[in-house]
């Protein structure tokens, strides 16, 4: 498995000290892994980096990347890494099953009141009749693998749509890219992503919207934070520590690029942190829109639904995706912030 790392710059420990003291019990000078995907939706963890918000935790960070949710599931798993954000999808829901990994809170989320995840068609697909989600069916559809994030957001569509999910062709492609790449070329007929991602489709004429996801399922958690059982249970503090951090780059991004509260030269100062890893083969002042105009919320606090994260579940026992057995309190540790 191939990632790059990276250090944060230490603070003054008299800066350290004097947020630990406002914030809560940190730990002295620990080195943690962070997993993370290169996606506009994970910039709270990249603020939170380069703002030092770890260190003033006394987290001593390395960033570790990956190309998809399920090999960072894996990693977590196997105590490469020690926190990570992705998608809920049938390999996390197995891993809990066997008593290796535990969701500990939200992140990304479905809202209401704010643009969320586009439905696609190819322009192909387009052309050709598919100008409505209810018309998905018969076409093919692109996802990670089976039991992504993707193929729920489907089966979500299908289910109000009135359309059998299995009257559609699940194409598993691995990367994002590789979906990216399907649908601009035809190959993949329709398609569910961030705005950040499917605004760019857009512009450059290789799909065409046909809807939006926050229709269909208004409260889903689209991504959570997790860690291994282990560092859940047996390592508190510094699970707290983390997440007092990462919540501090929530705040930021929300403001910034969500609520829009914040000064403009703050903005544009976090849009330069964040396009250090994501979209850095494209000049910034092409890659701040994606940031600016197509953020969608992470959940203040870290807040998590946990009525989200059983309807998921649901979804994958309905279609032999995971074991009968499983359920939602072997993945959710409830313990570190608020549910609902």
């Amino acid at each position: 498995m191939r990632f790059h790392r990276l250090r944060a710059a230490a603070l003054s420990p008299l800066v350290a000290l004097a947020f630990a003291a406002s914030a809560g019990t940190a730990v002295a000078d620990t080195e943690i892994n962070v997993g993370a995907l290169r996606l506009a939706s994970q910039a709270p963890t990249f603020i939170a980096f380069e703002k030092g918000y770890f260190k003033d935790e006394g987290l001593d960070v390395d960033l570790k990347f990956f190309e998809a949710a399920n090999a960072l599931s894996v990693a977590v798993a196997g105590g490469d890494v020690n926190y990570g954000t992705t998608s809920i999808t049938g390999s996390l829901f197995n891993l809990a099953e066997r008593g290796v990994v535990k969701v500990i809170a939200g992140s990304l989320s479905e809202d209401p009141k704010i643009p969320g995840a586009v439905i696609l068609a190819s322009k192909k697909a387009y052309d050709a009749g598919l100008t409505e989600p209810a018309k998905i069916a018969g076409h093919s559809f692109g996802a990670t693998t089976a039991g992504s994030s993707f193929h729920y957001m489907l089966a979500e569509i299908a289910e109000k749509d009135g359309f059998p999910l299995d009257g559609v062709q699940l194409k598993p492609l691995q990367k994002i890219g590789a979906i990216v790449g399907a649908i601009s070329t035809g190959q993949v007929d329709a398609w569910v992503i961030q705005p950040s991602i499917a605004n760019k489709l857009l512009a450059d004429g290789g799909a065409v919207k046909i809807g939006d996801y926050r229709d269909y399922d208004p409260d889903y958690q689209v991504t959570a934070v997790f860690t291994s059982t282990q560092i859940a249970t047996d390592q508190r503090d510094q699970t707290e520590a983390f997440l007092r951090a990462l919540s501090r780059g929530v705040k930021d991004y929300n403001a910034a690029f969500v609520d829009k509260t914040m000064d403009k030269p703050e903005v544009d100062a976090l849009v330069d942190m964040v396009h250090k890893y994501v979209g850095t083969d494209t000049p910034v002042e092409i890659f701040a829109p994606s940031l600016t105009e197509d953020s969608m919320r992470v959940n203040d606090g870290l807040a998590l639904s946990v009525t989200s994260v059983a309807k998921q579940l649901e979804f994958l026992q309905k279609n032999d995706l995971v074991s009968n057995d499983v359920t939602v309190e072997m993945l959710v540790d409830p313990s570190y912030v608020t549910t609902r």
